[in-house]
């Protein structure tokens, strides 16, 4: 499969990141290891995680997702240096001190990552989010002293607007710090406003990977959901309800004719429009089957002619 450079860090990843939110909430680990080795079986090679998943499913505390991808790490010899693991550090692991982007909780949170995922260095780390109680700098010295220790490669942040980032870059340029190398924002094809303009501009000025979350807009983007009744179907079904409106409908009719013509489903056609947009390295999506996983193959592989890509352009402007 083919590659593609992960802004300034040095490696390049497949056109498509598991998103491993799911592990331990939605999929056991066997389950888990199944996906994953289909994954990778499909020339598929970055895993995206955080310390806090899954901490929202009930009798979980945070750093389950870390855990299972961990174990198949140990119970795959080799396969540490075949797959780029990314992981985060920030949301609020429910303990005092356990949250932010300060440099102290930084050092612990990163061995933490770290223990749990079984190996000595994590390919990417993110900040989750903006921590407004410390300064720019602390986070990105904290990072840097990390790059230095050679717990982490390279270094990315969630969830920052164009001003936020582009704030964060004057102050690696004025410190002599590193700057963020990836950004990993909210973006589909229902939910473009934020990142296309000023944000996107500056990723592909910078040079700054771009790896999405929400690629399918939560389950929404399958086509599976219409209706209110619909959304009993998923666990995730409470945060799709919001996309059920005439815009949604719009664009989801769209994705099934597009789908249709290209002999494809819809999330992979959703999957496709997002790989082929400016600035964006790679989308991240979940995965709870071996089927799912064999459909991002598709999308990987899927090519959509100019007018599709303007038509679903149109369907969610």
């Amino acid at each position: 499969m083919m590659t593609r450079p992960l802004g300034k860090t040095g490696f390049s990843i497949a056109p498509l990141v598991f998103g491993g939110n799911v592990f331990g909430w939605t999929i056991d680990e066997k389950t888990s290891f199944a996906l994953l080795d289909a994954f990778v079986d499909h020339g598929f090679d970055a895993i995206d995680t955080a310390d806090v998943y899954s901490r929202w499913a009930e009798g979980n505390q945070g750093g389950e997702s870390e855990t299972i991808i961990g174990r198949w790490l140990q119970a795959r010899p080799g396969m540490r240096d075949k797959v780029k693991i990314f992981t985060k550090v920030g949301s609020d692991l429910g303990l005092p001190g356990h949250k932010g982007l300060s440099k102290g909780w930084i050092q612990q949170a990163v061995d933490d990552s770290l223990r749990r995922l079984n190996t000595d260095y994590i390919d990417l780390y993110f900040s989750h989010w903006p921590d407004p109680q410390t300064p720019v700098a602390e986070t990105l010295e904290a990072f840097h002293s990390l790059q230095q220790a050679g717990k982490i490669r390279a270094m990315g942040a969630s969830n920052l607007d164009a001003m936020q980032l582009a704030g964060a870059l004057e102050v690696a340029r004025k410190g002599g710090l590193p700057a963020w190398q990836v950004l990993q924002p909210e973006y589909n094809l229902y939910h473009r406003s934020a990142f296309e303009g000023a944000l996107c501009d500056l990723c592909v000025s910078r040079d700054i990977g771009v790896v999405t979350y929400y690629s399918l807009a939560s389950g929404f983007l399958t086509g599976k959901y219409r209706q209110l009744s619909d959304l009993t179907q998923s666990q995730r079904g409470s945060g799709i309800g919001k996309y059920l409106n005439p815009r949604g409908m719009r664009i989801i009719d769209t994705l099934a004719a597009v789908a249709d013509e290209q002999g494809a489903k819809p999330a992979e056609v959703a999957l496709a429009w997002l790989i082929g947009r400016e600035g964006v390295t790679a989308p991240i999506a979940s995965a709870t089957s071996v089927a799912q996983v064999e459909s991002f193959a598709r999308a990987a592989a899927l090519s959509l002619s100019a007018d599709q890509v303007a038509r679903l352009d149109g369907a969610s402007a």
